[in-house]
């Protein structure tokens, strides 16, 4: 299937490794451009070149840190420069610490709240009306099913990541018309760094090794296995697509089952 994708111009935040990169793969062989953001430039031109050598049309990377506004500003323009413009915009980046709700403090969510919901919002907000004027853009936030079914160990991310998920089901309303899309793609448990975090976490609150931990999570999971990013990214690439023209302000998940509600 052809996704339509060759020659549109995709900013990918928090690319150079992870759920944030297997979605840059997957629109580097569609041939679309790239421009990827993370801490670190060296890793990012690694991570451009071996894009470029997937199919992109073309790849550069643009160092931000997600804690800093004025960062969110820099990569915009920055992609826009590189690339002529942003017609596809993936919002990404890690995640806050594991807690319980009860564990939570006031100065995590504000340091939390400026990284999951304030400077997403900001750089959409900057590239999202040329998109608008031009009558096409896609954008997806990489979220967590903890956003339609709360994780325990995770009730930090559970209570900043609704926010998103609110912001995204109402501006996806407004901008629809315009041929603008915004979804939200959530991964189960998916070998990532982060798996690798809150599993160890979970281990040491069951009272188990690391190894019964994620053969606990995978027990958990209708598909038997725990996923791979390689499992993740293609969806995105999809609803960056022309075929997902008629798909927005609803919330994909790639969970192998685990979620079980049917909403």
């Amino acid at each position: 299937m052809d996704l339509g994708l060759k020659g549109k111009r995709a900013l990918v935040m928090g690319a150079s490794r992870g759920l944030g990169r297997s979605i840059a793969e997957a629109l580097a062989a569609e041939g679309a451009a790239l421009v990827i953001s993370g801490r670190d430039q060296a890793t990012l031109d690694a991570v451009a070149a071996e894009l470029k050598a997937m199919g992109a049309a073309s790849a550069s990377g643009i160092p931000a840190d997600v804690a800093r506004g004025e960062d969110m500003d820099r990569l915009a323009d920055g992609a826009v420069a590189a690339m002529g413009g942003v017609d596809i915009l993936v919002l990404n980046h890690g995640g806050p610490p594991p807690c319980t709700a009860w564990e939570m403090k006031e100065a995590d969510l504000v340091a939390w709240f400026q990284r999951i919901v304030v400077s997403p919002i900001r750089i959409a907000m900057r590239l999202m009306p040329a998109m608008r004027e031009r009558k096409w853009g896609r954008v997806i936030v990489v979220g967590s099913t903890g956003m339609q079914h709360p994780i325990p160990t995770l009730a930090l991310s559970n209570t900043l990541r609704a926010s998103v998920w609110g912001w995204l089901k109402t501006l996806s309303g407004e901008v629809a018309k315009d041929g603008v899309t915004m979804n939200v793609l959530a991964p189960g448990t998916i070998l990532t760094d982060r798996v690798t975090q809150t599993t160890t976490v979970r281990a040491q609150q069951l009272g188990i090794s690391f190894e019964a931990a994620l053969e606990k999570a995978a027990a958990e999971i209708p598909a038997g296995r725990l996923g791979v990013p390689a499992d993740f990214g293609p969806m995105g690439a999809f609803l960056a697509s022309e075929k997902a023209g008629y798909i927005t302000g609803t919330m994909v998940r790639v969970d192998g089952g685990r979620v079980r509600a049917m909403v």
